[in-house]
């Protein structure tokens, strides 16, 4: 984690703290923050406000932008252990935040978003911070601008605290990062978070913030919010801009949010979207959900698959009709389609975006400073000559033939069932141990590890469709299980809306206890 010079790990410390208590309120504040906010048992409560809460509490007046972001960097000094982030610059945010608090003084209207300090995804161009989606040739590259999502989010009010770490060039889904070191799991130290937007994820479950900048290609939001157990939204394909965004392929990257709750998804998704249509949580009673057992249910860990179960009882106690078909020909298309689409793109993609953004290296020698992992990962499956290389003809066809037929499957299914959603265990493990990459045991024989992880979210990503993933429980070992739910192309307000209502069902996981760091 690098910080800005003049902010030594010392001056940090000592300075948080005396702000944070020079300005302790004696009494509950006029917007009804607890008295003794400064004390550690304060500070807590400070972290633990959603979006929503903190946005209203700044711009109402009875907490300050400054106060509240000293409460989150306080928090992030005592996590370091998690790693989330690659660059965190307090003076930066410190001073973001008394700008905003001057501007409510000065009578400006707060915006939707009003002194919220959000951690981004280190894949998302900010002006102001690095951009090194997390390998080693960009250590250093300043992007001249933001990306769109960064300016919306800024033009709303918000503050950029630091940038997250990831899997390296986001290709993976463990967050084990060789060149900026492993994000660790809150819930457990010795487990992955997931990937590859782990560092968002861990951050907002750690209590660093409750609304973070992720991004998915194939499971990049919906894996870490998983398995730290929070939210994570990600919306139909081309929903918000991905300009800025180190990328992938165009046809599956989406930029979303992670969050604690379906509301502050929302938010982030009004403000990205410029969508403010009112949501009502839905009505559960009646609700039809969707359930393909023969694809996504086959060979789950025994814990996953009993709270999920335990899930599907509540959802059904309050009224949700389970419809349950198969889905022929899933498989297969996801096979022609997924993994052929993502390493024939990134070779195409990814030298564009060093070139328009002027990050003052090339294609070739990115890939020769990339960390052994992510070499041996291209020269397989990306570069000429490589084992899984995919040619022009073979592009061609998953693209203009398989991608069309699989997309027209999920319409044909919604239109066929009348379903709101399908759910699904978004993965099929628990978080995995950090370096445990090659294979996972369930059930007592050994599954390649990208099944486990990245079977049960690849059909949502590779279709468009929006997908949102919600916690349902903790495994007798303490670890985060979730599902996901994916609605129709387009139905992005309505699955948020769904989501307003399921979680009064399944309701929160507890905050993971991070006295060990």
């Amino acid at each position: 984690m690098s910080e800005s010079p003049d902010m030594s790990r010392r001056t940090f410390v000592l300075g948080t703290t005396a702000s944070v208590a020079m300005s302790a309120a004696g009494a509950k504040t006029s917007a009804g923050l607890p008295a003794g906010s400064t004390t550690a048992g304060g500070l807590a409560d400070l972290c633990n406000l959603s979006a929503v809460d903190a946005v209203a509490h700044i711009a109402q007046g009875g907490l300050t932008a400054e106060r509240y972001a000293q409460a989150l960097l306080a928090r992030c000094q005592s996590a370091q252990a998690l790693n989330a982030f690659i660059t965190l610059q307090p003076a930066q945010v410190l001073a973001d935040a008394r700008a905003r608090d001057l501007e409510r003084l000065a009578g400006s209207k707060p915006g939707p978003l009003f002194g919220l300090p959000i951690p981004v995804k280190d894949s998302v161009n900010t002006r102001d911070y690095p951009t090194s989606g997390g390998t080693p040739a960009l250590r250093h590259f300043h992007p001249t601008k933001d990306a769109p999502v960064v300016s919306a989010l800024r033009s709303a009010g918000a503050l950029v605290l630091g940038k997250t770490n990831l899997h390296e060039l986001s290709y993976g889904w463990t967050s084990n990062n060789l060149a900026f070191g492993a994000v660790h799991n809150p819930y457990d130290l010795s487990r992955i978070p997931g990937g590859s937007s782990g560092g968002t994820a861990a951050a907002v479950a750690a209590r660093l913030a409750p609304l973070g900048v992720a991004e998915d290609t194939e499971g990049s939001i919906r894996v870490p919010a998983a398995l730290c157990g929070i939210a994570g939204f990600r919306p139909t394909t081309g929903r918000y801009s991905t300009e800025g965004c180190v990328p992938i392929s165009p046809l599956f990257d989406q930029v979303g949010p992670h969050a604690r709750n379906v509301a502050d998804l929302a938010l982030f998704d009004s403000v990205v979207a410029n969508d403010w249509q009112k949501l009502e949580a839905v009505p559960l009673k009646g609700l039809r959900l969707g359930i393909v057992r023969d694809y996504w249910f086959a060979d789950l860990d025994p814990e996953v698959e009993r709270l999920t179960e335990l899930a599907f009882a509540r959802l059904k106690d309050a009224g949700v009709q389970i419809v349950e078909t198969p889905l022929p020909g899933l498989a297969a298309l996801i096979d022609l389609t997924t993994d052929a689409v993502q390493n024939h793109d990134v070779r195409v993609a990814l030298p564009r975006y060093l070139k328009e953004y002027g990050a003052g290296v090339d294609f070739d020698a990115l890939v020769a400073q990339a960390s052994p992992d992510i070499q041996r990962l291209f020269r397989s499956d990306v570069l000429p000559g490589g084992a899984n290389f995919v040619g022009e003809p073979a592009y061609a066809a998953a693209r203009d033939q398989y991608l069309p037929a699989l997309r027209r499957l999920y319409r044909e299914y919604f239109a066929r069932t009348n379903v709101a959603a399908m759910v699904f265990p978004t993965t099929m493990v628990a978080a995995p141990r950090i370096g445990e990459e090659t294979t996972v045991e369930v059930r007592g024989r050994p599954l390649p590890f990208q099944t486990v992880i990245a079977r049960n979210i690849a059909p949502g990503s590779t279709a468009g469709i929006p997908g949102l993933v919600l916690p349902v429980g903790l495994t007798h070992s303490g670890l985060p299980v979730s599902i996901e739910f994916d609605a129709p192309a387009g139905s992005d307000r309505a699955l948020l809306a769904l989501g307003l209502g399921i979680e009064r069902v399944l309701g929160p996981l507890p905050a993971p206890q991070l006295k060990a760091l």
